[in-house]
């Protein structure tokens, strides 16, 4: 009896001091980096430029697991499904903290199956409209809707997601009605709005941007508390017309709940110092993205303040996921 019990002993010893070990050598092979959104939307490419860039540092591949659906819901599910051993890190999003509001029947809790590594970006949306809507600025846009309540229409990424919260918050407090259009990603609702089929939108910065200075959308307001260095001539939505609207669009990683420490801050240290390179910062600029390093316990702290926010939003506008 004795032999058996120094036995397991022995093992559950081996399996501790196992644990450095595994982290010291991480990795040794290809890490799945899961994005829970369409390919090319203002989540992909700075993950992707990440990704990249982890995969020089640590001599391993960062494999790009697109899995959009359900405002990121389905990407998480998959994540949270995997081996907690590092090598399947999951990119939160805005919408990560929003899903278990909207749909009632996930597989995974955000806050308790998984744990944080550290936000890397941060970015503001903009209120844009096609050149043939008769509303040149968001106390005009305010106007006509109220004018015609409900024949105006918007579009988003996918219900629960970020473009749907900030167009929903928009609709509430400046107490309109305008039809929401749920597309499958960003790029299929941005086609629509530049086709002029729907007339209003919530793109990110980097797309946004790039089709007001082709002159094929109009930007009215960019969605943060204040203007953007990359739009200095837009307004944001609070001094547009909106007072005390605020929405910003942020990034980070998180992995699945039992990942070992080490992974996690080694992980979380190699993505802060990569977010200190001109390479980085530049690339994240390019696509729409300020860098926006932090801690595990500062990006777990604002996720829980995040969560808190959006789901007194879901439920003050009731949005209900399929």
């Amino acid at each position: 009896m004795n032999n058996i019990l120094n036995l397991g002993g022995i093992a559950t010893l081996a399996v501790v001091l196992a644990v450095p070990a595994v982290a010291q050598n991480y990795p040794q092979r290809p890490v799945r980096m899961i994005i829970p959104f369409a390919a090319g939307g203002a989540t992909d490419v700075p993950t992707r430029i990440m990704s990249a860039k982890l995969a020089e540092r640590l001599g391993q591949q960062f494999v790009v697991d697109n899995r959009p659906g359900q405002g990121g819901a389905l990407g998480a599910a998959v994540a949270a499904r995997a081996e907690a051993d590092g090598y399947t890190i999951l990119q939160v999003a805005t919408p990560f903290v929003v899903s278990p509001h909207v749909y009632s029947k996930l597989s995974y809790d955000p806050l308790k199956d998984f744990i944080p590594v550290t936000q890397f970006g941060s970015a503001p949306n903009v209120l844009v409209v096609h050149p043939s809507l008769p509303a040149k600025s968001v106390k005009e846009l305010i106007a006509l809707a109220k004018s015609q309540p409900g024949k105006l229409d918007w579009a988003s990424s996918g219900t629960g997601g970020g473009q749907h919260l900030f167009g929903e918050l928009f609709m509430s407090m400046a107490d309109i009605k305008i039809t929401h259009i749920s597309y499958k990603g960003s790029g299929a609702a941005i086609a629509d709005v530049l086709g002029g089929q729907v007339k209003i939108g919530f793109p990110g910065i980097a797309i946004a941007l790039q089709h007001q200075k082709s002159g094929r959308l109009l930007a009215l307001a960019v969605t943060t508390a204040k203007r953007s260095d990359q739009m200095p001539d837009v307004p944001s939505v609070a001094e547009a017309g909106v007072p005390g609207y605020e929405a910003t669009f942020w990034m980070g990683m998180s992995v699945p709940k039992g990942t070992p420490k080490q992974i996690i801050d080694l992980l979380n240290r190699e993505t802060t110092t990569l977010l200190k390179s001109t390479d980085v910062i530049e690339g994240f600029r390019r696509a729409g993205t300020d860098a926006a390093p932090s801690t595990p316990e500062q990006f777990g702290k604002f996720l829980n303040s995040e969560y808190a926010k959006w789901g007194k939003v879901v439920r003050a506008v009731g949005i209900k996921g399929n």
